[in-house]
């Protein structure tokens, strides 16, 4: 038992580098002219945001939020995605009062 806890940061690390790679946003000074990110974009963009911040604190490349986005769909979206990604407050409302 004690082994198999052992690996799991080495396992748990690699999951996060090769995540990462799914975070690719385009370099901002050709962002404005490529694909506009809707909803759905914001949805994926939201459930990886653990993955992309990791990813770019290590390459300019990786950006957290799409810059080149709908507006409010997006936000939405993005909003949905983490909170579905983060937890989303599930821990407070199932906190039980004395």
């Amino acid at each position: 038992m004690t082994r198999r806890k052992s690996h799991f940061p080495f396992l748990l690390l690699a999951l996060i580098l090769l995540s990462t790679g799914c975070a690719d946003v385009e370099p901002v000074q050709h962002a404005m002219t490529g694909h506009t990110y809707g909803f759905w974009g914001g949805l994926w963009h939201g459930m990886i945001v653990f993955f992309a911040f990791f990813g770019s604190l290590f390459s300019d490349n990786i950006a957290v939020y799409a810059i080149n986005n709908n507006g409010g769909w997006y936000d939405f979206g993005f909003l949905m995605g983490a909170m579905a990604a983060l937890g989303g407050g599930s821990t407070a409302g199932a906190r039980k009062c004395s």
